[in-house]
């Protein structure tokens, strides 16, 4: 009864390591990670071999976290979480990038608002 009683603890921990094991494996490979920082230049420098940027201007990068939260923009249609968006300003353009394809998904203009001036009273 003994050794029953110290395979069944062994068992059980054995199990739960290697239930913890496969949880942290799998959400460390389904949790996309937002490129830091410093990385930015590497990221424009990547989509530059692959199509002309518009030269003079810093871009604002964003990464797909959520494409959930995107589904009313028809831009973000063909996006997957871990794609990268470059936003140029001052050219009016955006580029949809997949790092894990090395591959620009799209390019469209961007309309920003422009303020509409209120009369002086």
């Amino acid at each position: 009864m003994r050794k029953f009683t110290i395979f069944a603890i062994l068992l059980f921990i054995s199990l739960g390591a290697v239930g913890a094991a496969g949880y942290f494996y799998w959400t460390s490979r389904h949790t996309p990670i937002p490129p830091p920082a410093a990385d930015n230049q590497n990221v424009v420098d990547k989509i530059g071999r692959l199509i002309e940027l518009p030269a003079g201007e810093d871009p604002t990068i964003a990464t797909v976290t959520d494409k959930t939260k995107l589904a009313n923009q028809a831009f973000f249609d063909p996006a997957e979480n871990g794609d990268v968006v470059l936003i140029y300003t001052n050219a009016k353009k955006a580029y949809l990038y997949r790092p894990s394809a090395n591959k620009i998904i799209d390019v469209a203009p961007v309309n920003f608002p422009t303020p509409t001036p209120t009369p002086a009273p």
